[in-house]
């Protein structure tokens, strides 16, 4: 590690998390370190992201990027607990497959999608491997706050690639850059690191830590065209209704004056 820590912004709220401390980008300890994470601390500590949120401030009931998936394939990258899953599940998807680092998320994604009367492909694997997933088979694959996880994202656009249909659609989400830059200080926003630093970091939350590297947007769309994909949508802006439920907070001031969540929609060519 290290000696020269800089201050960085929550994965997803609008505090501050502390010191963050810049480490050199180890695949194999990066995913330990996550794992487990995700084993112990993470619904905790972070919450669960999903469906019909596609994270701060950003809802599919008003973006309507999905669609019908009734008789669709999906896959979901990241399932966590397997929430966003059983929304597919509700509007009568007709396959539902999951994949996630940690034996724990899926564990509880297996046992919520039960008694709900669900049943899913759950696989516990790096998103970075190949683990069996089935090649030009999906109509959908999607990750709501959960690809920007991986540590190799140009080889895991290229995997999800594969993995669907011609024609076939990909949306994630992920916590903006510009926020991940930008804190609320007394009703100002103050820049605390440079948006173009996208260096491996390790944050102290709660008893656990994570490892992170905040992409530009750039590198995102970037490794979506060389994946094969063309985009049909982004979206960035704050949806001002789900704004105003929260308007005394620091965050939603935020929210009202930059991004904080991004979503892409994009199709295999």
């Amino acid at each position: 590690m290290k000696k020269n820590p800089n201050h960085r912004t929550n994965i997803i709220g609008a505090g501050e998390v502390g010191y963050a401390i810049s480490v050199d980008m180890d695949k194999n300890n990066i995913h330990e370190i996550n794992s487990s994470f995700w084993d112990t601390k993470g619904n905790e500590v972070i919450g669960t992201t999903a469906l019909p949120k596609y994270g701060s401030f950003i809802s599919e009931e008003k973006c309507h990027l999905f669609g019908d998936v009734s008789g669709k394939k999906l896959l979901e990258i990241g399932c966590g607990t397997g929430h966003s899953l059983k929304y597919h599940g509700d509007r009568k998807a007709s396959e539902l497959w999951g994949i996630d680092i940690s034996e724990k998320q899926i564990e509880k994604a297996r046992e919520y999608l039960s008694s709900h009367g669900f049943s899913a492909k759950l696989i516990c694997s790096p998103m970075e491997e190949d683990c069996g997933i089935p090649i030009d088979y999906f109509d959908y694959v999607y990750s709501i706050y959960g690809v920007g996880w991986t540590t190799e994202l140009e080889s895991t656009f290229c995997r999800i690639a594969s993995y669907i249909k011609k024609d076939g659609i990909f949306i994630f989400s992920w916590s903006h850059p510009i926020h991940k830059c930008v804190a609320m200080e007394n009703d100002l926003l103050i820049f605390k690191k440079s948006y173009f630093d996208e260096f491996w970091y390790s944050v102290s939350l709660e008893g656990g830590s994570i490892s992170l590297s905040d992409r530009k947007l750039s590198t995102y769309i970037n490794a979506l065209s060389k994946a094969g994909f063309i985009i049909d949508e982004m979206i960035e802006e704050s949806d001002d209704d789900i704004i105003q439920l929260y308007k005394e907070s620091d965050y939603a001031k935020k929210a009202k004056m930059l991004p904080v969540t991004f979503v892409i929609k994009a199709r295999k060519l």
